[in-house]
């Protein structure tokens, strides 16, 4: 139950709550994924531009930044809200269910839009800052990295922040509990790609053959050892083959086998050890049993790292807007990884999680998955207080 001490800007204006869900279900309707967030990126311009806020539009293709000022201050924060769904079947069958074929909301970035959104209508109305706020909805966060090639266009040149924070829910926590750690709040995200070549031949004859089953069981093994076995202890980390491709029949022995997988890790030097391990092991033990490896190691993203001052900003608002129960507490960084972290490696700030609910059907990226609405208030009314503090009306505020 909510301490009756603090309220949410919904509290007063149930009308606010019905527009965030009625975007919020539309959005969750009709899902786009990376750089196709076109009638996404259209609805939140056109909610933009009718609370009175400059809109700018088509960075990173679909990207839209709207631009709120309230008085004459110098101060700037940049806000920033995901806007992508994954490729995923939907398997719920509530009224609101996506209508299109493999594409679904799968991890709350509807939900996330709405929110700003809701924050963004009720910091137009009641103008209780001094400042600029930057009004960030990004695309294709999703394994495509529109935090960077917003980064790369310009993003905070052209909207200079002097610090951004992200949002994001988390299933499997109180409604309404936030989770903010300073350092690092997720992992990088690496991929891999091992193409083992090798000589095939009949099914009946293996003597007569470099088998790239048997080898890339092998590759499969020896990459667990990475973790177990080269990294310290106390440097955690995650290596994981996610498929195995080869052969077409039962009686006859491949040319070819392909691995694919991930791996994660909170630091750099980490990421560095893991890739050169990934390359030593395969093209190793290829060798070894005469065929090739051609291994391709993308860095995806790298590790959400939260600056210590505005992290600390993050929670006081937390406490102030929600009391001190609203701090998760004991929290801890999480293997999964976002591309807000190249906003912070240009810019200060903070990355944070909030509740989406302990009784939840589904988790991330689960196809019975869906946003909790109930939710909707508190992350408006986090964005919301979190501006009114950074750019008070006064030096007293």
């Amino acid at each position: 139950m909510r301490d009756a001490r603090f309220s949410l800007i919904t509290d007063s204006d149930p009308e606010l709550l019905a527009r965030m869900r009625s975007w919020r279900r539309a959005i969750h309707e009709h899902p786009e994924t990376a750089f196709q967030e076109f009638a996404t990126a259209e609805l939140v311009a056109g909610t933009l531009r009718a609370a009175g806020i400059t809109v700018h539009t088509g960075i990173a293709e679909t990207g839209v930044v709207g631009v709120l000022q309230s008085g004459d201050g110098g101060r700037a924060i940049a806000l920033r809200a995901d806007m992508d769904a994954l490729h995923i079947q939907e398997l719920n069958d509530f009224a609101h269910r996506s209508r299109h074929e493999g594409r679904m909301h799968a991890c709350g970035h509807d939900g996330h839009t709405a929110m700003l959104l809701g924050a963004a209508d009720y910091l137009a109305r009641t103008r209780n800052f001094l400042g600029t706020v930057f009004l960030i909805f990004q695309p294709a966060e999703e394994n495509e990295g529109g935090g960077r090639r917003m980064v790369e266009e310009g993003l905070f040149e052209r909207f200079p922040a002097e610090a951004v924070f992200g949002l994001h829910n988390l299933p499997g926590m109180p409604v309404g509990r936030f989770r903010l750690l300073t350092g690092p709040a997720l992992a990088s995200f690496d991929t891999f790609e091992i193409r083992i070549r090798a000589k095939g031949g009949h099914a009946a004859m293996p003597h007569l053959t470099a088998d790239p089953i048997v080898i890339g069981a092998q590759v499969v093994t020896a990459l667990q050892t990475i973790v177990s076995r080269v990294l310290s202890p106390l440097e955690a980390a995650v290596v994981s083959v996610t498929s195995l491709h080869a052969g077409d029949t039962w009686n006859v022995i491949p040319n070819e086998a392909i691995l694919r997988g991930s791996a994660r890790a909170f630091s750099e030097p980490v990421q560095a050890k893991i890739e050169e391990r990934v390359r030593a092991l395969a093209t190793g033990i290829c060798s070894s049993f005469d065929a090739e490896a051609e291994v391709e190691y993308q860095r995806r993203y790298p590790p959400t790292v939260n600056w210590p001052a505005e992290t600390e900003i993050a929670r006081r608002v937390v406490a102030e807007a929600f009391g001190e129960d609203g701090l998760q507490p004991d929290a801890s960084p999480l293997m999964a990884s976002e591309d807000f972290a190249y906003m912070l490696r240009r810019k200060a700030g903070c990355f944070a999680f909030v509740g989406n609910g302990v009784d939840v059907s589904g988790q991330l990226h689960s196809a019975n998955y869906d946003f909790n609405d109930e939710l909707l208030g508190w992350g408006a009314t986090y964005w919301a207080r979190l501006v009114e503090h950074m750019l008070p009306r006064s030096a007293a505020a």
